[in-house]
């Protein structure tokens, strides 16, 4: 025997809870909508006021009166060019737009809450704010009348002062229309609240959305922001994994002498001390420039970055790793503009991190820098086994490093150039030093 549906997931129940649910959202967004048509009747007030004074000095009184209504329409209309003379205001933009987010439910991503600064956003927002205030003021006007009239028509049949009075209601021979017109009056700023704020929901995106220039602020900030991580990530890398790579080759080496060359243990443990108390502050300037704080203050506490001048205990931390590095570089290093230098040595940084990676034990490494003219160019030559010279070919071992050689080098305006050659694997950078002081 079947039996009939009950309150399932799939019955009349859930379809009724649904219905209920969207009955509500619905009764709440127009009480948010009607409150914002209100708000905006508040807000045309002044100018509504200022204009009924002017209107009423050229018709000769004090100010319009209140049974005038071609007094007060005309105060309504001469009031609307005021709102709109103020809504070219630049933070008129994010305020409206803060306003129909919150009470007019429009979607966040379809409106700009950035200040208004080329004309044609101003001159749209100012289109919006007066659109809002004049159809606001509409509304507040119907919401203030509608309840009092309702209740004297409801009142019709139960007082002859009512029914005598000049209504405008042909209720004075048949009372009984009067609570019947009440209720039906009511419904008025009901629906003018419900149509005005379907039509502003709708006009909002085209007059408070990204204008053509707001999108391309906003692409040039994420490019920005883009930019801004990639130079943090940048320094991570480098720094981080260059004592890292360090301090494990360091490591190694001192294990393999520990019982017959003490001496080497305890200079590998001091290199080892020495790269990772190095790296630990490197790693908390970058993290510096994470934290969320002024830039001056932020700047105070962050280390300087290393320029050409850390070169000799950078080069001891590799040699106390194992291998061997021959330098040639000018004794006028310092000369080197300051941009240019740190540039430069995380350039070396990194050249010298991959050496440790992939030389081959027993040759040298390479290390020339020369300056000539306005370049000054970085090169530095390792022996590299077959198997790691094509990780480095063919990108299997990251990438990461040479990449970041590269990006370092395009922003001085520099080139990289990276690959295999007779002695085993070379980089040679070129970075120009005019305009860079």
């Amino acid at each position: 025997m079947l039996s009939p549906p009950g309150p399932g997931p799939g019955g009349p129940g859930a379809a009724g809870r649904a219905g209920a649910v969207r009955t509500r959202a619905g009764a709440r967004r127009l009480a948010l909508r009607w409150v914002h048509l209100l708000l905006g009747g508040a807000l045309l007030m002044p100018f509504f006021l200022l204009s009924s004074v002017l209107v009423g000095l050229a018709t000769g009184a004090a100010s319009v009166p209140v049974a005038s209504v071609p007094g007060q329409l005309a105060a309504y209309a001469l009031a609307l060019p005021g709102a709109a003379l103020v809504g070219l205001s630049p933070l008129v933009r994010p305020l409206s737009v803060t306003a129909v987010r919150a009470l007019g439910g429009v979607a966040p991503e379809r409106l700009a809450d950035t200040p208004a600064r080329s004309w044609s956003a101003r001159r749209r927002a100012a289109g919006w704010f007066t659109l809002h205030t004049g159809v606001g003021a509409l509304v507040s006007g119907a919401t203030l009348a509608g309840p009092p009239a309702t209740v004297v028509l409801v009142a019709t049949p139960f007082s002859a002062a009512v029914r005598t009075s000049p209504l405008g209601w042909p209720v004075g021979s048949a009372p009984w229309l009067g609570p019947a017109a009440g209720l039906l009056l009511l419904a008025v700023p009901v629906g003018a609240a419900a149509g005005a704020g379907r039509l502003l929901a709708r006009c909002a995106p085209a007059l408070l959305g990204p204008t053509p220039a707001d999108r391309l602020a906003a692409a040039e900030e994420r490019a920005e922001r883009l930019a801004v991580r990639n130079r943090l990530a940048r320094e991570l890398h480098d720094a981080v994994g260059h004592a890292l790579s360090a301090v494990t080759l360091q490591a190694g080496a001192a294990r393999r002498v520990l019982d017959h060359d003490p001496a080497f243990v305890r200079e590998a443990l001091a290199a080892i001390e020495t790269t990772t108390r190095e790296a630990v502050a490197e790693l908390d300037s970058v993290l510096g420039m994470l934290r969320e704080e002024a830039e001056d203050a932020g700047a105070e506490r962050r280390a300087p970055a290393p320029t050409l001048a850390a070169l000799p205990p950078l080069l001891a931390h590799v040699r106390a790793a194992g291998a061997e590095v021959t330098v040639h570089a000018p004794e006028n290093l310092d000369a080197v503009p300051a941009v240019v230098s740190r540039e430069a040595y995380r350039i070396v940084q990194e050249g010298l991190s991959n050496a440790l990676r992939y030389a081959a034990p027993g040759p040298p490494v390479r290390l020339e820098l020369t300056q000539k003219g306005e370049q000054l160019t970085i090169t530095l030559t390792n022996a590299v086994p077959g198997a790691a010279r094509r990780g480095h070919t063919d990108g299997r071992t990251g990438g990461r490093g040479l990449r970041g050689m590269a990006e370092r080098a395009a922003l001085l305006g520099g080139t990289i150039e990276a690959g295999p050659c007779e002695d085993g694997w070379r980089v040679a950078a070129r970075l120009p030093l005019r305009g860079a002081r």
